[in-house]
């Protein structure tokens, strides 16, 4: 049995530990927000915070998840941050097709929770 705590809701799964943590949150969490995209940490869609800080889901084992808060875009706009992000991304209408937005989202949230005021 894997506890994940996601969205600050814990969930109890009977899931194998090398499980890619995207297929725990999409197929037995039930949250499609975060994409399959590459498969291999490269093109972003997949992105989740794991303790606040940005990683690949597609890669990243349950295991490794266990005993963390996770934050997928259904949660991310309970932060300051991400409340920005999300009201700035619909005002400058940046959604195109809309599949890897999420991930895009998650990693300008974590950047700016990191630096609030990035430069290049």
């Amino acid at each position: 049995m894997i506890k994940l705590t996601i969205n600050g809701t814990e969930y109890p799964l009977d899931i194998a530990p090398d499980m890619p943590l995207l297929w725990a949150i999409r197929d037995h969490v039930n949250l499609t927000g975060t994409k399959f995209g590459c498969g291999m940490a490269q093109c972003g869609a997949c992105t989740v915070h794991m303790d606040g800080n940005p990683i690949r889901s597609c890669v990243t084992p349950v295991s490794a998840a266990e005993g963390t808060e996770i934050t997928t875009i259904e949660g991310i706009s309970e932060s300051a941050q991400g409340q920005a992000v999300q009201k700035t991304w619909k005002e400058l209408e940046v959604v195109q097709c809309g599949f890897c937005q999420s991930g895009q989202i998650m990693s300008a949230t974590a950047l700016l929770t990191s630096n609030g005021s990035p430069t290049n």
